[in-house]
């Protein structure tokens, strides 16, 4: 086993590989951005490094900082954890021509199965049917084009580089096509530094099911069974699960055995996750997708089901052991299901939300892997992914009760983000019975809805702002009494500046207490967390960014200007793509809300802005003001 580890990444994953290596005895190395000085990943190593300044391709990007890092602390093995250099070859080259090990597989097998096309060559090579599509290496726009104007649409433009949802379209019409390979070939430039991009058929109905493969240097490849990851939005995983409700034995066997001849074919090394896409009503017609070549975001419900620790397999593997088991050794017991915690706001169409962490706390009685801490900082320059909360239990019914439970337990104060969204999303009929596919979240659109703010909560919070009364006097009392009986605010009680509000039931009911409302002080402000949802209150809320008005169309959130497509005195109309925006590896258009003409540009492409920024100003025909700006996310 090594004696120091590097771990060269951020956030949750990072403080999860510094477990197991603190677990092994294994000195952990942590490397850090300017933005990440005080993070707790960097708190949770035994050291770390600093790489450069906030933006990733200054700092986590850069494979050079990555190997200088790991020379300077000592390191003898780098792992990349998911995500930045984990599928980019020059990682695990630089590692060889330093003379330190990559807890990976080698660059070779990385080149073969983390590109897209060549992944699909091999796999046809190994006997696993692939979607039909067009495949070739450095697919032109042109060549795109011409293909897609002869086949049945919808098509999916994928990166060839990389996974995670970035750099994916559906086009839906050939008229979307040219901006779908303009904003896909950004996205994948930006997060995998290759716009390479194929083409295939898009299933409107399917299950993604993926499964899980480990492979040692003595000849070994094993496969830990399957995870089922239908639940996505805009092509990223939103709650992943395993085993799949779909898969019986003999499929998991099927599929199992797929996954094992690609990896041995390609004479794969280390974990790595081969996914597949499935007819929705009939999973036993599955076809490659592409493979993984790193640990993936939902490891750990395969670890929870399997009892087997990924981490130390892959350093183990990397290391040069064996693995010491065989498939038969394999056995699946119970099942465990996944959630995402984003930073993002569901109510305002996903924006992700950026800000500090004004308090946090984890739930009881279930794993939960996170990134952050009160007092952390969330920065537009990474993923927005706080955290990932994992139930399990003995059946499918049990391990979704208790995640419910752990969703309403866990508590993220100031960014907003979709835990409300995700309670009421395991909630719904069609994902309690299993009955998904990969658009069922686009489907169901709105009715996917937590339940709205108790209409109580003003009456509550100004309680709250106000504290407990100074003396005992009777006039000094917040209990809302009068001569004609209680008021609404006579029914609440604060228990203390930081402590609980208890909302009281009606005079005569026979429930005392209704509910509980935890209050969270900051500064002159407060915020209530009802059943899990914090909202915050204060005396006169302030605007974030600076306020314009008139014709100005203003950021949704912080970011960079990728583009800007209009000048002054263009006459522009409904829709027209005004700016491109990135944030958090999200890209976002700002369109024109209506016909008229631009007054001036107030941005330039590379620019960093605020939210609330002014980006464009608009004069519609007719001289009104401009409306709200349209927003179209392309999530990442």
């Amino acid at each position: 086993m090594f004696e120091r580890v590097l771990v060269a990444n951020r956030g949750e994953i990072a403080v999860r590989v510094m477990r197991t290596l603190r677990r092994l005895g294994v000195t952990s190395i942590a490397v850090y951005s300017d933005a990440d000085a005080g993070a707790p990943h960097v708190l949770a190593a035994d050291h770390a490094v600093r790489l450069g300044p906030a933006p990733a391709a200054e700092s986590y990007l850069d494979a050079d900082l990555v190997i200088e890092a790991a020379r300077r602390s000592g390191a003898d093995a780098i792992h990349p954890g998911y995500g930045f250099l984990s599928e980019r070859t020059a990682l695990p080259r630089a590692c060889a021509q330093a003379g330190i090990v990559f807890v990976g597989p080698g660059a070779e097998a990385m080149a073969l199965l983390g590109d897209k096309v060549s992944a699909k060559a091999t796999a046809q090579a190994a006997g696993v049917p692939i979607v039909p599509g067009l495949h070739d290496v450095g697919l032109t726009d042109d060549a795109i084009v011409a293909f897609a104007s002869g086949q049945e649409l919808p098509l999916l433009l994928k990166a060839a580089a990389g996974g995670g949802g970035k750099g994916m379209r559906v086009v839906r019409s050939l008229d979307e096509l040219p901006e779908a390979l303009g904003a896909a070939r950004r996205e994948a430039r930006a997060a995998f530094g290759d716009d390479a991009l194929l083409v295939e058929r898009y299933l409107e109905h399917a299950r993604h099911i993926e499964v899980q493969v480990i492979a040692d240097a003595h000849g070994t490849v094993l496969h830990l069974g399957e995870r089922e990851c239908s639940l996505q939005r805009r092509h990223q995983k939103v709650v992943e699960e395993a085993p799949s409700p779909v898969v019986d034995a003999a499929l998991r066997a099927r599929m199992g055995e797929a996954a094992v001849a690609l990896a041995r074919s390609a004479g794969y090394v280390n974990a790595g996750t081969v996914e597949l896409i499935c007819e929705r009503d009939d999973p036993s017609r599955f076809h490659f997708l592409e493979m993984n070549a790193r640990l993936q975001v939902e490891h750990p419900v395969t670890e929870a089901v399997t009892g087997l620790d990924l981490v130390e397999l892959q350093l183990r593997v990397a290391a040069g052991e064996p693995l010491g088991f065989k498939q038969e050794d394999v056995v699946l017991r119970g099942h465990a299901v996944e959630a995402r915690v984003y930073a993002e706001d569901p109510a305002a169409g996903f924006l992700p939300s950026t800000g500090r962490v004004v308090a946090y706390r984890e739930a009881p009685g279930v794993r939960t892997d996170s990134g952050i801490a009160t007092g952390s900082e969330v920065s537009a320059h990474y993923d927005p992914m706080l955290a990932k909360v994992i139930a399990s239990g003995p059946d499918r019914a049990t391990a979704l009760a208790r995640l419910d439970r752990a969703l309403a337990d866990t508590l993220v104060v100031g960014p907003t983000t979709n835990i409300a969204y995700l309670r009421a999303l395991i909630g719904r009929p069609e994902v309690r019975s299993g009955a998904l596919d990969t658009a069922l979240i686009e489907r169901l659109g709105d009715a996917i809805a937590p339940p709205p703010p108790a209409g109580d909560l003003p009456s509550l919070a100004v309680l709250a702002l106000l504290g407990e009364p100074k003396t005992d006097d009777p006039w000094d009392t917040r209990d809302g009494w009068r001569l004609s009986g209680a008021t609404a605010t006579a029914r609440m009680r604060l228990h203390g500046p930081d402590g609980l509000v208890d909302a009281t039931a009606s005079p005569g009911d026979a429930i005392e207490v209704a509910r509980r409302v935890e209050v969270i002080r900051d500064g002159d402000a407060v915020w209530l967390v009802d059943d899990g949802v914090a909202t915050r209150w204060a005396p006169a809320d302030e605007v974030a960014g600076e306020h314009v008005g008139g014709g100005s169309l203003e950021a949704p959130m912080p970011g960079v200007v990728l583009d800007v497509r209009t000048q002054a005195g263009a006459v522009v109309t409904e829709g027209d793509v005004l700016v491109v925006l990135e944030s958090m590896k999200m890209e976002l258009t700002v369109v024109a809300p209506a016909d008229g003409t631009v007054g001036d540009v107030h941005v330039s492409v590379g620019e960093h802005v605020a939210r609330g920024q002014a980006l464009v100003e608009v004069v519609p025909a007719g001289g009104a003001d401009a409306a709200a700006p349209a927003i179209t996310e392309a999530a990442a």
